[in-house]
Protein backbone atom coordinates (compact mmCIF):
# COMPACT_ATOMS: atom_id res chain seq x y z
CA UNK A 1 0.00 0.00 0.00
CA UNK A 2 1.16 3.30 -1.03
CA UNK A 3 2.11 5.78 1.67
CA UNK A 4 -0.25 8.71 1.83
CA UNK A 5 2.11 11.10 4.24
CA UNK A 6 5.39 12.80 2.17
CA UNK A 7 8.36 12.62 4.60
CA UNK A 8 11.40 15.01 2.72
CA UNK A 9 14.67 14.66 4.33
CA UNK A 10 17.58 16.82 2.03
CA UNK A 11 20.67 15.63 2.55
CA UNK A 12 22.99 17.41 4.75
CA UNK A 13 20.00 19.41 6.31
CA UNK A 14 18.96 19.38 10.20
CA UNK A 15 14.72 19.34 8.93
CA UNK A 16 12.18 17.41 7.94
CA UNK A 17 9.30 18.33 5.39
CA UNK A 18 6.35 16.37 5.64
CA UNK A 19 2.93 16.60 3.92
CA UNK A 20 -0.23 14.98 3.70
CA UNK A 21 -3.37 15.46 2.05
CA UNK A 22 -6.41 14.63 4.00
CA UNK A 23 -10.75 13.96 2.70
CA UNK A 24 -11.63 16.51 5.60
CA UNK A 25 -12.56 19.80 5.97
CA UNK A 26 -9.43 21.84 7.46
CA UNK A 27 -11.58 22.94 10.65
CA UNK A 28 -11.56 19.13 11.22
CA UNK A 29 -8.21 17.88 10.78
CA UNK A 30 -7.25 21.13 13.02
CA UNK A 31 -9.94 19.65 15.72
CA UNK A 32 -7.73 16.64 15.54
CA UNK A 33 -4.17 18.09 16.81
CA UNK A 34 -6.01 20.29 19.40
CA UNK A 35 -8.63 17.83 21.28
CA UNK A 36 -7.48 15.40 23.94
CA UNK A 37 -9.78 12.45 23.20
CA UNK A 38 -9.10 12.88 18.98
CA UNK A 39 -5.27 12.44 20.26
CA UNK A 40 -5.56 10.06 22.46
CA UNK A 41 -7.64 7.99 19.47
CA UNK A 42 -5.35 8.39 15.91
CA UNK A 43 -1.84 8.64 17.79
CA UNK A 44 -2.96 5.35 20.16
CA UNK A 45 -1.20 7.66 23.55
CA UNK A 46 -2.35 8.64 26.46
CA UNK A 47 -2.86 12.82 26.85
CA UNK A 48 -1.80 13.65 30.35
CA UNK A 49 -2.04 17.22 29.52
CA UNK A 50 -2.89 19.36 26.17
CA UNK A 51 -3.45 23.17 26.42
CA UNK A 52 -3.36 23.89 22.97
CA UNK A 53 -3.42 27.50 22.99
CA UNK A 54 -0.17 30.16 22.34
CA UNK A 55 2.06 29.62 25.11
CA UNK A 56 0.65 26.85 26.43
CA UNK A 57 1.90 22.70 26.56
CA UNK A 58 1.61 19.18 26.57
CA UNK A 59 2.18 15.54 27.62
CA UNK A 60 1.26 12.38 26.31
CA UNK A 61 2.24 8.91 27.38
CA UNK A 62 1.78 5.54 26.21
CA UNK A 63 2.26 1.99 28.10
CA UNK A 64 2.60 -1.68 27.69
CA UNK A 65 -0.21 -3.86 28.51
CA UNK A 66 1.46 -4.76 31.65
CA UNK A 67 0.98 -0.85 32.38
CA UNK A 68 4.78 -0.15 31.92
CA UNK A 69 5.58 3.28 30.72
CA UNK A 70 7.19 2.91 27.14
CA UNK A 71 6.67 5.96 25.49
CA UNK A 72 6.77 9.81 27.14
CA UNK A 73 7.11 13.00 25.23
CA UNK A 74 5.93 16.37 26.03
CA UNK A 75 6.71 20.16 24.45
CA UNK A 76 5.60 24.10 24.79
CA UNK A 77 2.84 25.09 22.02
CA UNK A 78 4.25 28.58 21.30
CA UNK A 79 1.62 29.63 19.11
CA UNK A 80 -2.02 28.56 17.79
CA UNK A 81 -3.75 30.08 15.04
CA UNK A 82 -7.03 28.10 14.87
CA UNK A 83 -7.46 26.21 11.31
CA UNK A 84 -4.15 27.90 10.40
CA UNK A 85 -0.85 26.84 12.11
CA UNK A 86 0.32 25.47 15.95
CA UNK A 87 3.96 26.09 16.61
CA UNK A 88 5.61 23.60 18.93
CA UNK A 89 8.39 21.91 20.62
CA UNK A 90 8.57 18.20 20.60
CA UNK A 91 10.65 15.96 22.86
CA UNK A 92 10.87 12.24 23.71
CA UNK A 93 11.34 12.14 26.98
CA UNK A 94 14.23 9.05 28.63
CA UNK A 95 16.06 9.07 24.90
CA UNK A 96 18.93 10.44 23.10
CA UNK A 97 16.73 13.17 21.25
CA UNK A 98 16.79 16.95 21.88
CA UNK A 99 13.59 18.79 21.53
CA UNK A 100 12.40 19.60 18.06
CA UNK A 101 10.94 22.50 16.96
CA UNK A 102 7.84 21.85 14.74
CA UNK A 103 5.75 24.00 12.45
CA UNK A 104 1.99 22.70 11.52
CA UNK A 105 0.21 24.32 8.86
CA UNK A 106 -3.24 23.59 8.40
CA UNK A 107 -4.37 24.62 4.57
CA UNK A 108 -7.67 24.56 2.77
CA UNK A 109 -7.86 22.59 -0.35
CA UNK A 110 -11.66 22.68 -1.35
CA UNK A 111 -14.90 22.56 1.95
CA UNK A 112 -13.90 18.65 2.49
CA UNK A 113 -10.10 18.71 1.83
CA UNK A 114 -7.38 19.85 3.60
CA UNK A 115 -3.69 19.76 3.66
CA UNK A 116 -1.22 19.54 6.63
CA UNK A 117 1.88 21.06 6.42
CA UNK A 118 4.76 20.15 9.12
CA UNK A 119 8.34 21.47 8.74
CA UNK A 120 10.40 20.18 11.65
CA UNK A 121 13.78 20.65 12.80
CA UNK A 122 16.19 18.93 14.41
CA UNK A 123 19.26 20.38 16.56
CA UNK A 124 21.90 18.42 14.47
CA UNK A 125 21.47 16.36 10.72
CA UNK A 126 22.49 13.29 13.30
CA UNK A 127 19.59 13.19 14.98
CA UNK A 128 17.65 13.81 12.67
CA UNK A 129 18.58 11.11 10.70
CA UNK A 130 19.14 8.40 13.56
CA UNK A 131 15.18 9.38 13.88
CA UNK A 132 14.81 7.99 10.27
CA UNK A 133 16.53 5.03 10.95
CA UNK A 134 13.80 4.00 13.41
CA UNK A 135 9.94 3.13 11.79
CA UNK A 136 9.26 6.89 12.25
CA UNK A 137 8.03 7.18 8.68
CA UNK A 138 6.02 4.23 8.55
CA UNK A 139 4.59 5.42 12.10
CA UNK A 140 3.44 8.56 10.92
CA UNK A 141 2.06 6.69 8.01
CA UNK A 142 -0.37 4.28 10.02
CA UNK A 143 -0.96 7.20 12.60
CA UNK A 144 -2.17 9.24 9.73
CA UNK A 145 -3.75 6.72 8.37
CA UNK A 146 -6.07 6.62 11.80
CA UNK A 147 -6.83 9.79 11.75
CA UNK A 148 -8.44 9.82 7.98
CA UNK A 149 -10.76 6.65 9.30
CA UNK A 150 -11.71 8.00 13.26
CA UNK A 151 -12.37 11.66 11.86
CA UNK A 152 -14.12 10.61 8.59
CA UNK A 153 -16.67 9.61 10.59
CA UNK A 154 -17.32 12.57 12.26
CA UNK A 155 -18.09 14.77 8.52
Amino acid sequence: MARKTNVHAEEGKQELLITREFDLPVALLFKAYVEPELVEQWMGTKVLRLECKTHGGYQFETSDPQGNVVFRAHGTIHTVHPNEKIIRTFEIEDTPFTAQLEFLEFEELTNHTSKLTMHIVFKSVTLRNQLLQMPFVQGLNSAHDRLQTILSKLK
